[in-house]
């Protein structure tokens, strides 16, 4: 489904379904963003595998790429504290993407509109947990 929000074409995928979990999954979800002449794809977290949140496995990264690629936009929408809480790495990469504009992780799909209303560069996500200082020693684990 594509809908404007605040000006820019978004297709906003459902969030019944199987999860993306390969280059193939994204390459046609970017197609079908193509198709439909949007300009950013809101991606619920729970279509991501637990694969994704693990930085050191390369998915997160390689599904950025492939979105930055094609100058499309992508933000994924859903809780993912359970997440960034387990992985210093994680909450360092969410909150260097949510400074820019390709990627962006926000909890609900007003959080989003609240940001693409702010403009590009204005508000913040106002997930809080992005930005909250780890709680525990650094996770040199998942760095990578």
């Amino acid at each position: 489904m594509t809908t404007d929000l605040h000006g820019v074409p978004t297709m906003i995928v459902s969030p019944e379904g199987p999860p993306f979990t390969g280059e193939a999954d994204v390459t046609d979800l970017i197609g079908d963003a193509f198709g439909t002449g949007a300009e950013l794809v809101v991606l619920p977290a729970d279509r991501l595998p637990a694969e994704f949140f693990s930085l050191r496995t390369g998915i997160a990264g390689a599904i950025a790429q492939k979105f930055v690629n094609y100058h499309i936009r992508l933000a994924v929408v859903g809780d993912i504290t359970e997440h960034v809480e387990r992985s210093t790495a994680l909450r360092d990469f969410v909150v260097e993407t949510n400074r820019g504009r390709q990627l962006w992780f926000v909890p609900t799909l007003a959080d989003l509109q609240t940001r693409l209303a702010a403009g590009a560069h204005g508000a913040r996500p106002a997930d809080g947990l992005a930005a909250r200082p780890a709680d525990g020693p650094e996770d040199s684990a998942d760095r990578g």
